[in-house]
């Protein structure tokens, strides 16, 4: 029958031209925000080019020059931010996300931790074209505003944001970075890309005196080299499949084994899976050695890290750089060349960070002049709208700041509604079966019995929009997750439910008999409905409203479940059919359960609005 057997792939066309055409216009809406304040800023500047030729534009320097390890967390995660921004706007990311990345990275965590992530990953599967798209616009918006706010409030501002958002990755799309799974282990990227990206945010969020000496650099290269010593343990411990490339006389990958088989096996470039399968094959041959060379290294950084000499740690900040790009070739697989890549992986963020804490404390900035209590966004006391009048500088960065805060907004709002609307969007029931068919034609009369034994006729539900179903009562696949479509409907109709009568029509010839049809609603939760009619009556009743409503109906071989058309009918109060609808359940997910609830809720309202 039709429809019996779709489904929605990750590069279903319906979803994919959907979502790239909300990018195309929230793009346009970002090129709108960007042309404002570029006419802000040239009238600003007009402003001071006025105070400028009347010599009145004040001296004074920030007391507090931007520090070069702030320097590079700032430009650099800026990059990195837009990088995995872009990085979401794979045309695979709407479908592909909670499959490929949300719920595999989740599979192996405590139940605890599926539960706390199955709350964002459910969100992104009722809303797979909004959501997607608003983590394209967050993402690339914190970027641009770490890159062009170098100092100041903006600039703490643009730190503070990227660790929220960083944290808000970490929880929904890494699963805690893996940190509660079996097998953690730096070489897989534990404790997750993200916690450094956070961790970035917190310290460009500091105070820019706080970078004025050497100690916030220690206090990051301690932490750095606590966390190495500790991962270098846990890369020792016994019993977690890494001391041995194959398990057993079955040569069972072992756990570092299976991991990088398992990458180069995603598809991707050949000659980088080519050098994955050359270190999958050395590894199975000497795990051992492997696993010692990895835990001696982590050691040897870590132990180097927490040294006080400036001298030692810079040869294991080099070793630590070394060793971090070792595993993101060989184990972490770049992180985004195969399959749905939504980031560089953990090494880049992670050698990024020591290499700041380093810089913190052997290039110390120079201070231009006394510092004050207090600084002020420009080191003066001046107020906001006098330096934005005054200065050329600091407005043309606080124009450019507003820009990224707007494009962060193109997708904190439509997020943020997403995430209060707990129904489906309708784009995932167009993508199953796609969209209503618009009709205008009398209803077929009927008149038969439903499963309380009173007679029930089209002419009867006069008055009321009528949505018109057929299933088989000893279905157990596709005929109850219809069902439960129609019930979910019924409640998103709220006090509309009055005006609207639900109705199925039985598709067995066998088994038609009353009781089937009260076993069913009991089952399925639809005794509850009022409005709600399963009928049923004689074969050649039957046959008749199946012929009139071109409903196919046939056995199924090797069983009682009957195979027949999946269609819905919406007929308006005047008794003529408004819409057709492919009830097809596709996956039969509660995304796609709710979608068509939302689609068969909105046509009924549709009618009785009509009418």
């Amino acid at each position: 029958m039709p429809g019996m057997s779709s489904g929605v792939s990750t590069n279903n066309p319906t979803i994919v031209s959907a979502f790239r055409s909300l990018l195309l216009h929230e793009a346009l809406i970002a090129v709108v925000i960007l042309a404002l304040l570029a006419l802000a800023w040239n009238l600003l500047r007009a402003v001071q080019l006025r105070r400028a030729r009347a010599g009145a534009l004040p001296a004074g320097a920030w007391p507090y020059p931007e520090a070069a390890g702030r320097r590079l967390l700032r430009i650099a995660f800026g990059l990195i931010w837009i990088f995995d921004g872009l990085l979401q706007a794979q045309s695979s990311m709407p479908l592909g996300m909670t499959t490929q990345v949300i719920e595999p990275t989740a599979a192996s965590s405590p139940v605890w931790v599926q539960h706390v992530v199955n709350a964002g990953a459910t969100i992104w599967s009722n809303h797979p074209i909004t959501v997607p798209a608003s983590a394209v616009w967050i993402q690339v918006g914190l970027g641009v505003l770490l890159i062009v706010a170098p100092l100041g409030y903006w600039s703490r501002l643009a730190g503070m944001a990227s660790a929220f958002w960083g944290i808000v990755v970490w929880t929904f799309a890494e699963s805690f970075g893996g940190v509660f799974a079996p097998a953690l282990t730096w070489a897989f990227g534990a404790p997750g890309a993200v916690v450094f990206y956070s961790l970035a945010g917190v310290l460009i969020a500091l105070p820019e005196r706080t970078w004025s000496s050497p100690r916030l650099g220690r206090t990051v290269l301690s932490v750095m080299g606590l966390f190495f010593v500790g991962m270098a343990v846990l890369q020792a411990w016994p019993g977690r499949g890494f001391w041995q490339g194959q398990l057993g006389h079955d040569a069972t990958p072992g756990t570092l084994l299976g991991m990088v088989q398992q990458m180069s096996a995603t598809p991707q470039p050949v000659f980088i899976s080519s050098l994955l399968a050359s270190f999958a094959a050395f590894d199975a041959a000497h795990g051992w050695a492997v696993n010692l060379f990895l835990v001696v290294c982590l050691a040897g950084v870590g132990i180097g890290l927490l040294a006080r000499r400036a001298s030692v740690a810079r040869v294991a900040v080099c070793a630590g750089i070394v060793l971090c790009i070792a595993d993101w070739v060989l184990i972490e697989d770049f992180g985004f060349f195969g399959g749905v890549g939504t980031d560089p992986n953990s090494m880049i963020p992670m050698s990024l960070v020591f290499i700041a804490g380093y810089l913190a404390i052997t290039r110390v900035p120079a201070m231009n002049g006394a510092p004050v209590a207090i600084p002020t966004a420009l080191g003066d006391g001046s107020s906001f709208w006098t330096r934005l009048a005054s200065r050329p500088a600091y407005a043309l960065r606080a124009a450019a700041a507003l820009a990224a805060i707007g494009i962060i907004f193109i997708g904190v709002v439509p997020m943020a509604a997403a995430s209060m609307n707990p129904n489906a969007d309708p784009i995932i029931a167009e993508a199953v079966d796609g969209p209503p068919g618009v009709v205008n034609t009398a209803a077929p009369e009927f008149r038969l019995v439903d499963q309380h034994g009173a007679t029930v006729s089209l002419r009867s539900l006069g008055g009321k929009a009528v949505a018109v179903t057929f299933l088989d009562p000893v279905c157990v696949s596709d005929c109850p997750l219809v069902a439960e479509e129609f019930r979910q409907a019924d409640g998103l109709l709220g006090a509309t439910a009055r005006q609207v009568v639900l109705v199925a029509v039985v598709a067995n010839p066998v088994y038609r008999a009353r009781a089937y049809l009260v076993a069913f609603d009991r089952q399925e939760g639809l005794q509850r409905l009022s409005n709600w009619h399963f009928l049923t009556g004689s074969g050649s009743e039957l046959s008749r409203v199946w012929n009139s409503f071109g409903v196919q109906v046939a056995f199924a071989p090797g069983g009682a479940m009957i195979a027949h058309s999946e269609i819905s009918y919406v007929i308006g109060p005047t008794g003529h059919i408004r819409y057709i609808l492919n009830s097809n359940p596709g996956p039969g997910t509660q995304a796609s359960k709710s979608s068509f609830a939302v689609v068969l809720a909105s046509e009924l309202r549709a009618v009785l609005r009509s009418s």
